[in-house]
């Protein structure tokens, strides 16, 4: 009689022999920008098939004893296809601790199949389920297997982090480059103070380290902006963008306007290849550099061009600088005219897709110098699309700092009046509580008339220094209105008592502004329009506190006007002061 498992087995070997796998990939993106950092891959096995679940397949490939050269497979197919795919930024390869456990390690052949990819460690983004790990009799093997990879140029992720806090509190060095949370652990995490608060104390475990939290799972606008406003700066989720084989390049609308950003037609900025693209003309393996160098001649407004084979693929890069330089040389154009372009092009441009952003395509010609002058080549899933160069990207990369700049205040490089609106819109669209901190300085205006505006911007700037110390950045907001005027959103529990820690050390810091004479008579002494003298108080600061509960406002502009009324009745009071408005609002 033929065993049940003989004919399940026999299928796993036919789906490893022909490579009968799918790879679907999801995007990792920066919360903040919507950029996306990476890709994550995941094994499927054939459509409509018993073996299309990876669970099935690795476990099948763990009971047959083929774990090893199946997951080795995963790996090499999921690294070919991201980089067939051209996909931007580092591709995330989860590896099973249990390999390591059962095998040497130079058995595990990532190296050479990333190698054999067209891909560099650097690329690359190795996955550790830490729990895996954690349970072993050997304590200190996680920290053997990150540094093994970290030496070898790979950057590590430790996953599943939900129930094995300790790992955390452990001082890895070094520490891995990211922690992904555990797609339980983000689940209604919106509607669960005690995931929140875990969240928060998990953030607040890995801040002075240098690794960088992955929320993993997230699948609603509420998860999305809640884990934005705890701190959270990188999620991955089917809210974001669903997997898939060829996964899209860009945010899907819903998270887009979850956000606050616009749709990626309109948003250009955030990927490279739209703003910085030149024309799409290229030259072929078969071109001659004579025709090349006619080419250039007619055609002065062409820097750079790409050559591509037959499959539309881009090989080289011909600068015109470089190539007619070299070309016109005594006895060059005589001995090589007839020849392919290939004797004179980069043959080792950089290629990178389309739809990578403008920070990262910057990080990768900064590191090579030669891409400064030479310039790069834009793909879209391998094929070539066009052409750029650094004098395009130095340009946009201003643009976009001067656009930035209207989002900051350019004195103290806080947040301005539309990133303050849209954080307290999102707060009120998730029903999550908070208060809201009006702080404003008494007598500043006479301050700067007698003091001079230089004085007067320091005094800004430390009290800017000051808000920032007292705030919880993993879960308050500050927030520079303009001038003196300053707008905090505490999400902190306790934040009247950082109110009044942030009045007593603006009393003692300020004290160092004013003059010994002025200090003691408590004031100083200028002149109105009529002449007269008049007396001013001391600079002190003020700050009116509005809760807001769920349902009690309908957006950011009815909040305004019942902070600026905190406000002023805080500057009724002498001295740093806190009013606390005790008033109960509803919603019309």
């Amino acid at each position: 009689m033929v065993s049940k498992f003989v004919e399940p087995v026999h299928a796993l070997h036919n789906v490893m022999e022909h490579r009968c796998l799918d790879v679907l990939f999801q995007p990792v993106i920066d919360l903040a920008s919507g950029s996306i950092l990476g890709y994550q891959g995941s094994i499927r096995g054939p459509s409509n098939d018993f073996l299309h679940s990876p669970l099935r397949l690795h476990r099948l490939a763990r009971q047959s004893g083929k774990f090893l050269e199946f997951e080795n497979l995963c790996c090499h197919v999921t690294a070919e296809r991201f980089a067939r795919l051209g996909l931007p930024g580092y591709l995330f390869v989860r590896l099973n601790a249990e390999i390591f456990l059962s095998h040497k390690f130079k058995e595990i052949q990532i190296g050479k199949i990333i190698h054999q990819a067209g891909l560099e460690p650097e690329q690359v983004v190795i996955e550790l389920c830490a729990n895996e790990f954690y349970d072993t009799d050997r304590p200190n093997f996680l920290q053997k297997i990150i540094s093994r990879y970290a030496d070898l140029g790979y950057q590590v992720a430790i996953s599943d982090q939900g129930e094995f806090f300790p790992i955390l509190e452990t001082e890895l060095d070094p520490p891995p480059s990211y922690v992904k949370l555990n797609p339980y652990l983000i689940r209604d995490v919106d509607r669960s103070p005690e995931k929140a608060q875990f969240v928060h104390s998990l953030l607040e475990t890995v801040q002075d380290s240098d690794s960088r939290i992955i929320a993993e799972g997230i699948e609603t606008r509420g998860e999305l902006l809640l884990l934005r406003d705890l701190g959270i700066h990188l999620g991955q989720g089917n809210f974001i963008a669903k997997w898939h084989k060829t996964p899209a390049s860009s945010l899907s609308k819903e998270a887009l306007d979850a956000l606050a950003l616009q749709p990626s037609a309109e948003n250009a900025d955030q990927h490279a290849g739209n703003p910085l693209m030149e024309g799409v003309h290229c030259f072929s393996l078969k071109d001659s550099n004579e025709h090349v160098f006619q080419y250039l001649e007619e055609n002065p407004q062409l820097h750079v061009a790409a050559v591509i084979d037959n499959k539309n693929i881009p090989v080289g890069l011909i600068n015109r600088s470089s190539f007619i330089d070299r070309f016109v040389r005594p006895y060059q154009r005589e001995l090589y005219g007839k020849k392919p372009c290939t004797h004179f092009m980069d043959v080792e441009p950089l290629i990178v897709d389309k739809n990578i952003s403008i920070q990262d395509l910057s990080r990768l010609v900064s590191k090579d110098q030669r891409h400064v002058s030479q310039g790069f080549i834009f793909t879209e899933r391998g094929h070539y699309v066009g052409v750029g160069t650094s004098q395009n990207l130095i340009h946009e990369i201003t643009e976009m700092q001067i656009r930035a700049a209207r989002y900051a205040n350019p004195l103290t490089g806080l947040p301005g009046n539309l990133p303050i609106d849209e954080h307290i819109d999102n707060l009120l669209s998730i029903a999550e509580p908070f208060c809201i901190c009006y702080c404003d300085l008494n007598h500043f205006k006479p301050f700067n008339d007698v003091y001079g505006f230089s004085m007067g911007d320091s005094m800004i700037q430390m009290t800017a220094k000051i808000l920032a110390e007292v705030c919880d950045h993993h879960l308050d907001f500050l927030g520079h209105i303009g001038g003196d005027d300053f707008i905090i959103v505490f999400r902190s529990a306790d934040w009247e008592s950082r109110c009044r820690n942030g009045l007593e050390k603006f009393g003692g810091n300020a004290m160092s502004f004013f003059r010994h004479e002025d200090i003691e008579r408590g004031g100083y002494i200028t002149e109105n329009r009529r002449g007269d003298e008049e007396f001013h108080p001391l600079t002190t600061l003020s700050i009116g506190a509005v809760t807001v509960e769920p349902g009690m406002f309908k957006s950011h502009r009815d909040i305004a006007v019942v902070a600026a009324e905190s406000k002023k009745m805080a500057k009724k009071s002498q001295g740093n002061s806190l009013y606390i408005n005790q008033r109960r609002y509803c919603v019309d």
